[in-house]
């Protein structure tokens, strides 16, 4: 059960340019309409920073840094004779020839990199960029859905793309769910400021209002141990949730219907430090349960860290090996990539409003396929 195009016999780890900018949202939502596969439900897991958010409340980025931070890692050189040359005028999420490899890859994190010798090649970049993430003109500040940045302009503090997502899956009467997976501690703001925007509207989308979304505002948590995964939000007995796939908890098939059940919009920190003790690995990352025998339910996530190299990788896609069991097997990720599993590309997300609303069709047509020929 393969992504078409790659490596079939893919075992799983379980078995030895010039962009064109839009300046804003088109009045008829288009993209999911065009799609001839069944309706499934959708779950879709969204990171949050350097995903819906340009900032970073953990590491202190704002949003001319955090933006700034995602570029040494999308720009591509390599080291000759000891120098470092550039590859590509363009940033990429994928390498532009072999023998490439990102900045940040070579050099770590860097600060200021536009404004260094080095990087200011990428300073028109990062501009376009911020311009397009500029606060409307003539608007006044929204203590939840704008934020100034440290050059003192006003910006978006949730990505344009996100809400037009949304307006998108409702003009279908698409069944989803959002399901935001940090590791940061942005999550009550954001589900707050969604939750303002879906009632009090946004200067963008003043019909998100109409929209029928339920928002969770109390942000659950997943822990990770030898022994399983717990995920739990409010106090347990008193409208709270605990499901556990150790013990009696159920195993991965209850977790599995949890997210699958999942409403409206709701949000969940994962597990930084088990990521970290795993040297930032897939087997660490963010929990993922996938039934490809499951006709009614298609989870899709979505994060900048999901990359197709399994030791370097933020998310854990689990594979049901049979129809109704608990049994799993952890999936490499590219096998599921644009089927199951989405590398967001920031700059693209900026810069098209309906970035994630193609994307999503992507991994509809190409999960359906998969169902297809298997």
């Amino acid at each position: 059960w393969t992504k078409p195009g790659l490596n079939q016999d893919s075992p799983g780890l379980n078995q030895d340019s010039e962009r064109s900018p839009v300046p804003g949202p088109e009045p008829v939502p288009r993209g999911l309409s065009s799609m001839s596969v069944p309706r499934r439900r959708l779950v879709l897991h969204i990171d949050l920073n350097h995903t819906v958010l340009v900032s970073d409340a953990v590491t202190g980025l704002g949003t001319v840094a955090a933006l700034d931070a995602f570029l040494p890692g999308v720009t591509w050189g390599r080291m000759h004779k000891g120098q470092w040359e550039w590859l590509s005028d363009v940033p990429s999420l994928l390498p532009p020839c072999a023998g490439a490899v990102s900045y940040y890859s070579q050099f770590g994190r860097t600060q200021h990199f536009t404004s260094s010798s080095t990087g200011r090649r990428f300073r028109a970049v990062l501009e376009e960029h911020l311009e397009l993430l500029r606060w409307p003109p003539d608007t006044e500040a929204d203590p939840d859905l704008s934020v100034r940045g440290e050059d003192g302009r006003l910006y978006h503090w949730i990505l344009p793309s996100f809400f037009q997502l949304l307006l998108d899956l409702d003009s279908e009467r698409s069944d989803f769910a959002i399901v935001f997976r940090t590791f940061g501690s942005d999550l009550p703001r954001v589900l707050r400021a969604v939750s303002r925007a879906l009632t009090h509207g946004h200067p963008l989308f003043t019909n998100l209002t109409q929209l029928k979304l339920c928002v969770d505002e109390t942000p659950g948590k997943l822990r990770c141990s030898g022994r399983g995964v717990v995920v739990s939000r409010g106090q347990e007995g008193e409208a709270g949730v605990r499901v556990s796939s150790s013990g009696r908890g159920g195993g991965a098939r209850a977790l599995y219907r949890f997210f699958s059940s999942a409403q409206g919009v709701s949000g969940f920190q994962d597990h930084f430090d088990w990521w970290a003790r795993r040297s930032f690995s897939l087997l660490g990352g963010k929990p993922l349960w996938i039934d490809p025998f499951d006709l009614e339910v298609q989870h899709i996530f979505i994060d900048d860290n999901i990359r197709p190299n399994d030791n370097d990788t933020i998310v854990h896609p689990m594979v049901f090996l049979e129809p109704g069991g608990s049994e799993t097997r952890s999936s490499s990720s590219s096998e599921l990539l644009d089927v199951c599993l989405v590398q967001t590309d920031l700059l693209q997300a900026i810069s098209d409003p309906r970035y994630f609303t193609q994307k999503i069709q992507q991994c509809v047509e190409n999960y359906q396929q998969n169902q297809v020929s298997s």
